[in-house]
């Protein structure tokens, strides 16, 4: 990483809330930058150690899946929780890295025929539309074992104990506890498998699996990477875990009011297909409410950094009033 791409610039203390979102959104595609050339590197037709080939179709459709798109908040609030703690900043890229992985293989798969059956991501056709079925399996299962060798790779993270850490809370943010429980959890509310009808509390739970799991590994993933303590990093897990919650909640908002052309993919659907949201439970004006309740929380969680936490701070003002 060079200083530039290390340092985004920091938010310029001016008069008005517009300023700061600007510069905001500055340091969040600077990151969003440096992410895309790692994740440009580590996505060639080089073939890496221990392999033996890079079939070229493979290659191209988890290119296809991976780059060019997203805001890439993941592997940010990774490099900005580090950062915060005084961590290094490579090795919170490269754990940021491979939480993008996995969150672009969930897509990938979330958007097939048998899941969610959607033609177009980040305004652009779906794998299995520009490719086929079969090679959108593979692209999935290629991208998340890809991020857990990023992950477990010493070249950025040389402490065992820190990449063992990382290794295990990513499984159980992405696996049969977390974000794919989650799924199937959302497919059940559904009434996929048979009449259900999930309360409240059902609800917050599917979405802390499906969605919140991931989003609060991000933060845990910098503050293990920024050596936090245990009382810190009980802080930042409260902080992950608001933030995964208020991201769904504004995503089933953008579902109910934003156009497919803000969001780049279809809107709309959520509702039309029965699935289990806080907007049906709470209603528009609660699920806004239950937003900025979670915002609070999240200020609350990083108070003790003071101004070193104002980026996480604007993050999860972010989080809620996103336009896509």
């Amino acid at each position: 990483m060079t200083s530039t791409q290390a340092h985004p610039a920091p938010v310029k203390s001016q008069g008005t809330e517009h300023a700061a979102d600007d510069g905001f959104s500055h340091k969040l595609a600077r990151v969003a930058d440096t992410v895309e050339t790692f994740l440009v590197e580590r996505l060639g037709p080089e073939v890496g150690p221990g392999e033996i080939a890079r079939p070229p179709r493979l290659m191209e459709a988890m290119r296809h899946a991976v780059l060019g798109g997203g805001k890439r908040l993941r592997p940010f609030l990774a490099v900005e929780t580090a950062r915060m703690l005084g961590g290094a900043e490579a090795a919170a890229l490269a754990a940021g890295a491979g939480v993008e992985l996995v969150h672009c293989y969930s897509l990938v798969h979330d958007d097939m025929p048998a899941m969610d059956d959607d033609d177009m991501r980040r305004g652009k056709p779906t794998v299995h539309k520009a490719y086929d079925e079969a090679t959108a399996i593979l692209v999935g299962d290629a991208l998340q074992t890809l991020a857990f060798e990023i992950v477990a790779d010493p070249t950025w993270q040389p402490d065992a104990s820190i990449r063992a850490d990382l290794v295990l809370g990513l499984a159980r943010a992405s696996g049969l506890g977390g974000m794919v429980g989650g799924q199937l959890l959302d497919l059940t509310a559904e009434g996929r498998f048979g009449p259900v009808s999930l309360d409240v509390d059902d609800t917050l739970r599917m979405q802390a699996m499906k969605t919140g799991a991931i989003l609060a590994f991000s933060v845990e993933a910098g503050a293990m990477v920024g050596g936090a303590t245990t009382d810190e990093r009980a802080a930042l897990l409260r902080y992950g875990l608001a933030l995964g919650q208020a991201f769904q909640i504004a995503d089933d908002i953008l579902d109910r009011e934003a156009s497919p052309e803000a969001m780049g993919k279809a809107t709309g659907k959520d509702k039309d297909a029965g699935k289990a949201t806080l907007v049906d439970r709470l209603g528009l004006d609660g699920a806004r409410a239950e937003c900025d309740r979670l915002v609070g929380v999240c200020e609350e969680a990083v108070s003790r950094w003071g101004d070193r936490a104002q980026t996480l701070r604007e993050a999860a003002r972010f989080t809620v009033a996103r336009k896509a």
